[in-house]
């Protein structure tokens, strides 16, 4: 089997990469979440605690987790998605656009060429994970200031078997996946507001959809991480999204993210997955 593997955003989860938040702060407020937290900021022992926390539920379901080295100069390194991305035996690092987190990417090549694990760059414009969502034959590209059409064609030739649909929404919103997230082959969760007309209709033929609140979107409840089997790993503040989730077949495993959430990403936006199994649920 490959080392590298994705083909959905929910199939069982086996690999995935992480780093601490030990220094992770609010230095320039690029969005509606870090404005409302810009003063108070992040408590870096707190983010760190609840990090951890997630770390072990990984590894409790036999998920091999590799911890990239924290530095200072990188306050947002946490993000772990955004410097990264994987579609079918394809890892991608990143092409990051703001210059606060440039060079983060150089963090991530070394760790994995230290382990062996192959990667590939993007190399035409800038690119974040964030806005890269993949569902067997399809891949959902958010069209914000971070990601160009460039990129998007890059990915496009190496993956002439994806059909690949540009998805409009809010750029406040960030990244594709702070307002929506398949979590299984039928059903994904979704911030409608967010997401422009013409891109909401290629969704609603897609998905069973799961609308989450305006409330809820500011603690990121589409921001969830699905580790297969119908598990998915989400905030236990979200308890509207969650009910509709229970309802829908998923087990809900919840833990606390709320510090890193200050900062404007929760639990698919730290987490990159390099490997995931190639069986997917049916839902």
């Amino acid at each position: 089997m490959s080392r590298i593997m994705c083909l959905t955003e929910y199939a069982p989860l086996e690999e995935v990469v992480l780093c601490e938040p030990v220094h992770m702060r609010i230095d320039e407020a690029i969005n509606d979440i870090q404005k409302h937290f810009a003063e108070e900021n992040i408590n870096q022992d707190l983010a760190t605690k609840q990090h951890r926390a997630l770390v072990k539920i990984l590894r409790d379901h036999n998920i091999i987790v590799h911890l990239l080295p924290a530095h200072h100069g990188f306050p947002e390194q946490v993000f772990t998605r955004d410097i990264g991305f994987t579609i079918d035996e394809t890892l991608y690092v990143a092409s990051l656009k703001r210059t606060i987190r440039q060079g983060e990417q150089q963090v991530l090549k070394q760790q994995l060429s230290q382990k062996q694990i192959p990667y590939k760059t993007v190399d035409l414009g800038t690119i974040e994970g964030g806005d890269v969502i993949i569902d067997n034959d399809t891949v959902y590209v958010g069209e914000s200031s971070r990601t160009s059409r460039d990129s998007v064609e890059q990915l496009q030739i190496a993956h002439p078997d994806r059909t690949f649909h540009i998805i409009k929404f809010d750029e406040t919103y960030l990244h594709l996946d702070c307002v929506f997230n398949p979590v299984s082959a039928s059903v994904a969760l979704i911030y409608p507001e967010a997401i422009a007309n013409e891109s909401l209709k290629i969704l609603e033929q897609c998905y069973d959809l799961i609308e989450v609140t305006k409330e809820e979107q500011f603690h990121l409840a589409t921001n969830v991480l699905s580790i297969g089997n119908n598990n998915i790993i989400s905030l236990p503040q979200n308890v509207q999204a969650n009910q509709k989730l229970w309802k829908a077949g998923f087990t809900v495993i919840e833990t606390d993210l709320s510090e890193i959430i200050k900062s404007g990403g929760s639990f698919r936006c730290i987490t990159l997955p390099i490997r995931r199994k190639r069986e997917h649920n049916k839902m």
